[in-house]
């Protein structure tokens, strides 16, 4: 089960409740950071906007690829561990918005993990350090450190062992690099 709270609403549907739950200024600042990041090619300059006026934690020399699109409402919610890679058009929601209620949980990606592109990442989940996610992954569920998961639903198609084993003899992923 995914670590989200759950908070009941009356009436209309969550979304019609919406400012109660997070202040409009601080959607309309988070939505303009976050457009301006997405289409910005410089690394650095992300990580700062993330860090700087979303207060997200974000590791060194983990990269944003374009168009990566960030919970808009709760971005504070979500870490990011160090040299990690966050695949093109890859949406991270730290939120959900339902019928009778809606959902916050947060998302914590460790280290030296890679996003595929297109990928959906949903609220309170934890993703290891290590973790590989296949491109047009659905990640509804925790992702064991190390793994290699992919689909809709998500499924692990690797462990790390397996993984391990697999790239004992490659060239690039078989040898050991020291952790910085």
């Amino acid at each position: 089960m995914r670590k989200t709270e759950r908070y009941q609403v009356e009436g209309g549907n969550s979304l019609w409740h919406v400012y109660k739950t997070v202040p409009f200024w601080k959607v309309v600042k988070n939505f303009a950071v976050i457009q301006l990041a997405r289409y910005t090619p410089f690394l650095g300059m992300k990580n700062w906007l993330y860090r700087t006026f979303l207060r997200m934690k974000v590791g060194d020399q983990t990269s944003f690829a374009l168009m990566v699109m960030l919970d808009v409402m709760f971005p504070e919610k979500i870490s990011v561990g160090r040299n990690t890679v966050i695949g093109y058009n890859t949406t991270i929601l730290a939120h959900e918005y339902l019928i009778k209620e809606y959902r916050l949980g947060p998302v914590e990606i460790g280290s030296e993990v890679m996003i595929g592109a297109n990928s959906t990442i949903l609220p309170g989940i934890t993703i290891g350090d290590g973790a590989i996610v296949s491109a047009g992954t659905l990640v509804h569920k925790d992702v064991p450190p190390g793994a290699f998961v992919g689909g809709n639903p998500m499924r692990v198609i690797y462990t790390k062992e397996e993984l391990s084993a697999r790239w004992a003899a490659d060239p690039i992923y078989g040898k050991k690099t020291p952790q910085a």
